[in-house]
């Protein structure tokens, strides 16, 4: 069994792909690759770009397979087989048309969700009891076609937020990497607000949990003002 841990973002190759809906896989893994200055090697292995190196003291390989988004099993097969990595140490990153913009789902296993590139995954390397992180990018308007809606750029509007959702994602694989996924799933799960009132909430709990019995039953036993200093009577006496 190795020590190293496969990270892999899901897209499509070449240029007129780059920013689409369907390439946030891509998008990730380059981010995570730039965050930790690793770089991609010359040579691809087992069908795909891959950059090696280390996270968190973790041993990882970063992939992007190239053998377009619906055959991407054949690639992972390939290097999960030569590195022996077990199903666990294993994280696939892919777009999910039901879920908005901005928002992660992020699960220990499951299905395919009706997504082509995790479908050949899981047909591939025989399991899906794998990590996987699911980016929203929203339904299409109107009555456009899904598949024409997913080769689409993000909008100059929803561009921060994906920006902000992909800086999520590395911290999802840092804590994921350190701490296990159960733990990532409850911190980084949701959007953006969904995260921020789960804090506010924990914040809230903390310092209930740190106040001493006299500050709480000072809480509840405020002095009245209006009682202590009774105003005279003001009505009039005949």
């Amino acid at each position: 069994m190795s020590n190293r841990y496969l990270i892999v973002g899901l897209g499509n190759p070449g240029k007129e792909y780059t920013n689409t809906r369907h390439n946030v896989g891509f998008r990730c893994a380059d981010a995570l690759v730039q965050a930790y200055h690793l770089s991609y090697d010359r040579k691809k292995q087992s069908k795909a770009k891959y950059a090696d190196g280390t996270i968190k003291g973790k041993r990882v390989l970063i992939a992007k397979p190239q053998t377009y988004m619906n055959l991407s099993g054949s690639s992972v097969q390939g290097l999960v087989n030569f590195y022996q990595i077990p199903p666990e140490q294993i994280i696939v990153i892919y777009d999910d048309l039901d879920l908005q913009p901005g928002t992660l789902r992020i699960r220990p296993k499951g299905g395919t969700g009706g997504h082509r590139g995790m479908t050949d995954i899981i047909q591939k390397i025989g399991t899906q009891d794998f990590p996987r992180i699911r980016f929203g990018i929203g339904r299409p308007p109107g009555r456009m076609d899904p598949a024409a809606f997913v080769l689409r750029p993000f909008s100059s509007d929803e561009e921060r937020l994906i920006t902000a959702t992909v800086e999520r994602v590395i911290q999802t694989i840092e804590m994921w990497l350190t701490d296990g996924i159960d733990a990532a799933m409850n911190k980084y799960n949701g959007s953006a607000e969904d995260i921020a009132t789960r804090e506010a909430q924990q914040q809230a709990q903390r310092q209930a949990q740190h106040e001493t019995p006299s500050q709480q039953r000072q809480q509840h036993t405020e002095p009245n003002v209006n009682a202590q200093n009774p105003q005279p009577d003001q009505s009039i006496q005949d």
